[in-house]
């Protein structure tokens, strides 16, 4: 058998990253258990975040494949890795710290009662089969809640459990697609474009999460759990925001503005002298006259054009032909030199190599290097935990698992004995 389907993985990858340096009381959901089935972007990305807070996080993964992520290997990414290390990539990393890797095959009644007995001590668990699939493996919330009554059982799907379309999958691009967001991204004169990231899956995973500690506010007060639905298509609905209640109201379809603003101008990015792009903002009238104080050219404010944030509106291409005209008089350093101080929205636009160059970036902790000796270098970086607490602390303490690192040591947290996994493990259970 192939060492990446085996729960016995190499020593060296099972060695116990060091934990972070914690000053603070305690994590926020130190003590909360969380099984996590879901797989790609956004079931992962929720539990990763109640991952980050102090949650035991046991993904569960399909033996010998696990998460589809896993193989999501970018272009040359396979020498950043050493050999023996089995199924694994960055973009999987990215979303997996802080859990432990458990492979069950579901289809297997052994598999079944391992979840059972799970169950019994989990606060949260979160899927993202298609609707009916969970329930077909046994593993539904009607199942799962009758151990626990005070189970957490959150759904993400594609379109939600009920309506025309609630069997069909889900993917980021076509709830993108079908919920209006590539309808709005990209140029005027290009055709729709999807953004550069996973953002309705992500959105998704947000909601989910708020969701979640919602309803463990709920339970402490009723001491009842609940199952929670959420889709992309409906996340994805509900991001169109000032877009769709401008259609509902007014009957006005979106449009695409590029990097603009459909309501406010400018709001815009222009190139500068040197190449470098300049994204610049005024946000109400007495800001676009301190713009034009900075710019020198303060005959622009009383421009019967350009007096307002209507007329600018209204008179965009000549406002945004103007300033795209005076910012590629200077370079970029020029301009930031200018508009510092001002209290102009204003920044470049950085490459991914200078956003993580950013001296803020750093300032707040936003890259964190942790060794692994799975990593070709023997360290990972990965990105910082976002959001910061006065009294309790968000953390990356666990590197992403290696595909069933951990499945030996959850086995025997319930009581199975070595035996009892060789035979587990000689089923194809695990």
């Amino acid at each position: 058998m192939e060492t990446r389907q085996s729960i016995y993985c190499p020593i060296y990858y099972l060695s116990i990253p060091k934990e972070a340096d914690n000053t603070k009381q305690s994590r926020p959901l130190k003590g909360i258990r969380v099984l996590d089935f879901g797989r790609i972007l956004a079931g992962p990305f929720c539990s990763q975040i109640l991952a980050d807070y102090g949650a035991d996080v046991i993904k569960v993964e399909q033996p010998g494949q696990g998460d589809e992520t896993r193989s999501w290997q970018g272009k040359g990414e396979s020498s950043a890795w050493k050999d023996d290390v089995g199924p694994i990539s960055f973009y999987f990393a990215a979303i997996n710290r802080n859990k432990r890797s458990l492979t069950l095959d579901l289809k297997k009644p052994e598999a079944l009662e391992i979840v059972k007995e799970l169950v019994k001590e989990t606060d949260i668990v979160i899927e993202n089969f298609v609707p009916g699939g969970a329930e077909k493996l046994g593993v539904g919330y009607a199942e799962l809640s009758k151990i626990n009554p005070r189970l957490i059982y959150a759904s993400i799907s594609g379109y939600g459990s009920e309506g025309p379309y609630a069997h069909r999958a889900g993917y980021d691009a076509i709830a993108a697609a079908e919920g209006g967001l590539m309808h709005i991204t990209g140029h005027p004169d290009g055709g729709p474009v999807r953004p550069g990231l996973g953002m309705t899956d992500m959105s998704t995973g947000l909601y989910m999460h708020g969701a979640i500690m919602a309803a463990l506010y709920h339970r402490e007060k009723s001491g009842r759990g609940q199952h929670i639905s959420a889709s992309l298509f409906e996340t994805q609905i509900s991001l169109l925001i000032n877009i769709g209640a401008n259609w509902l109201n007014m009957g006005r379809d979106g449009q695409r503005f590029g990097a603009a603003h459909p309501s406010i101008v400018p709001y815009n990015t222009s190139r500068c002298k040197d190449g470098v792009w300049l994204a610049l903002a005024a946000n109400n009238d007495r800001q676009f006259r301190t713009l034009c104080q900075r710019i020198d050219r303060e005959d622009l404010s009383r421009d019967e054009r350009f007096t307002t944030n209507a007329q600018r509106v209204e008179h965009r291409a000549d406002m945004d032909g103007i300033l795209d005209s005076i910012l590629a008089s200077k370079t970029s350093r020029e301009w930031m030199e200018v508009l510092d101080g001002s209290g102009l929205a204003h920044g470049l636009v950085n490459s991914i190599q200078k956003a993580f160059e950013h001296p803020q970036t750093a300032a707040r902790d936003m890259i964190q290097p942790m060794e692994w000796d799975a990593v070709s270098t023997g360290e990972w970086k990965g990105i910082g935990v976002p959001v910061k607490f006065s009294e309790t602390e968000g953390s990356i303490r666990k590197r992403p698992p290696i595909l069933s690192e951990h499945t030996k040591e959850i086995l025997a947290e319930l009581g199975y004995t070595a035996q009892d996994m060789e035979s587990l493990r000689g089923k194809g259970v695990v």
